[in-house]
């Protein structure tokens, strides 16, 4: 057999050519214990704190508790194909999401990976989960109105962008409703929607899905899923992993909507990972740092410096009461980081009055400057007369006589009532709330009966847009009432009532 040294030489000079000298140094640990999510790992004496590891069959976890001989993991994924002696590595990263207009429209776990049946997720950028939030002369104060669409709200609780407005009270109140009307009220409004489902039920989740498909608001929404079914460490994580993907259409003047539903399971789940990680118990059983964990996480809320584009976050976070009990340790550390509340009542849900808030609980810590002059001009002493007929009503129960006077204000109060109920998934524009507060506080709807005021609202909303749209684009351009505009809209109410049945 005969060898061609020309061969030879070309093979060897190849060789020497993709030679490399590049040693791949990691740190490789081995299992000593694993089960419920987390895992112990001896030998990684130089992993930093929230670093990413590598197990077997692909799964991932994230260093947790450092300590002398071993390093807690919680274990991103299905732990139970891990097992005691495998094999761990090192990354040298730390966990990050897809970012960017691709997630828009997707249905999402909260590592990135799609739930949806639509591919993968062709994103350009990443972004780390854990994000500082912006410092004080990074902000600015809230002063522009994120509309809810739903009339109670908008004008006695006003939402504005960049501002944390916490959902709170019991199971079944109509708290998620209220995020799902938001997010379909965005339409139109170039507001990127998060919303970030923690410990939820898959059916529940699936069905609000849908709800945003019908109302074409899924084009602009991404749900990130981490369900009851889950994990404890994505439950856990979901909430930075939503805000780091938000943040990117904060970060680049834009402006976006995030909802945590809700962050009670959320703060369970961290109370697991940290008592299975031996970490000391603290009141009902929560960690000490807690707080911390939604602090940080709230914190990244923000409307940003005109130098800095001036995109805004803003977040709905949901917190889930036992019996009505607001003074618990979650909803009162919860309430202490927001910027208000809404509180949901069982016992006004259950009479019909939906949303079912408590105008004497609720409060918006930014108050009238999220508001078009026009809506503080209508609604302005609106939170007090209802807070007020609330006391009323309790009294005119005992079942005295009463004067003239207490029993107009009495049925005023019922009547601004029933206005202020609202359906599902029908958010109405910023104008038409106007339109019918007008009426309802200037004493307008005092002689239709309380059962007529709903059917009275709609068909005079489509009164207004058939036949007076030229005073409904004044009201929309000015922003503001003035002595003019008020006659204008008295007439349409008058003209509009001769034909009322």
């Amino acid at each position: 057999m005969k060898f061609k040294a020309d061969e030879i030489a070309s093979v060897i000079q190849k060789e020497i050519e993709q030679f490399e000298t590049r040693i791949d140094v990691r740190q490789v640990g081995r299992v000593i214990e694993v089960g419920d999510g987390i895992a112990q790992v001896y030998g990684l004496s130089g992993v930093m704190s929230g670093e990413l590891l590598e197990f077997p069959h692909g799964i991932r976890g994230q260093a947790f508790n450092l300590e002398e001989n071993s390093v807690g993991v919680i274990i991103l994924g299905d732990y139970l194909k891990i097992h005691e002696g495998d094999e761990v590595r090192t990354t040298g990263q730390l966990l990050q999401v897809p970012v960017g207009d691709a997630v828009l429209g997707r249905v999402i776990d909260p590592l990135g990976n799609p739930l949806d049946g639509k591919g993968p997720i062709a994103a350009s950028e990443t972004r780390f989960v854990e994000q500082p939030a912006p410092g004080i002369a990074d902000r600015q104060p809230v002063r522009e109105s994120l509309q809810t669409g739903i009339k109670a709200i908008d004008s006695m609780t006003p939402i504005g962008r960049g501002q944390r407005e916490l959902i709170i009270g019991d199971r079944k109140t109509g708290k998620t409703q209220i995020c799902v009307d938001t997010i379909i009220n965005q339409k139109g409004k170039d507001v990127k929607c998060f919303y970030v489902a923690v410990g939820q039920k898959d059916s529940t989740v699936a069905g609000l899905i849908e709800t945003l498909r019908q109302h074409g608001a899924m084009e602009y929404t991404t749900v990130v899923v981490a369900g009851a079914s889950s994990p404890a460490p994505l439950q856990y994580i979901a909430p930075y992993a939503g805000t780091a993907m938000a943040e990117y259409f904060r970060d680049n003047g834009q402006h976006a909507l995030i909802v945590y539903d809700d962050l009670s399971k959320q703060a369970v789940a961290y109370r697991e990972l940290s008592l299975l990680m031996r970490r000391p118990p603290g009141r009902e059983a929560y960690p000490g740092d807690i707080f911390y964990c939604h602090s940080r996480l709230l914190e990244r809320s923000a409307k940003l410096s005109d130098d800095l584009g001036g995109g805004s976050l803003t977040s709905l976070p949901i917190v889930e009461t036992q019996e009505g009990e607001v003074s618990a340790y979650i909803p009162t550390n919860v309430i202490s980081i927001t910027d208000g509340q809404i509180y949901l009542q069982s016992d006004y849900f259950f009479r019909g009055q939906r949303p079912a808030m408590n105008v004497g609980i609720s409060v918006s810590r930014v108050g009238g400057s999220a508001q078009i002059p026009a809506m503080k001009q209508v609604a302005g002493g609106l939170r007090l007369d209802l807070a007020a007929f609330r006391e009323l009503e309790a009294f005119a129960q005992l079942g005295s006589d009463l004067d003239a006077a207490t029993q107009q204000r009495l049925d005023r109060g019922y009547a601004m009532n029933q206005l202020l109920i609202q359906g599902i998934c029908k958010p109405l524009d910023v104008i038409d709330q106007v339109l019918v507060l007008y009426a309802g506080t200037r004493g307008f709807l005092d002689k239709v009966p309380v059962k007529e005021i709903l059917r009275w609202q709609d068909e005079f909303l489509e009164f207004v847009h058939s036949k007076k749209q030229a005073l409904w684009d004044k009201i929309n351009e000015a922003r503001k009432l003035n002595d003019d505009l008020n006659a204008e809209i008295e007439s349409a109410i008058n003209e509009f009532g001769a034909t009322f049945k």
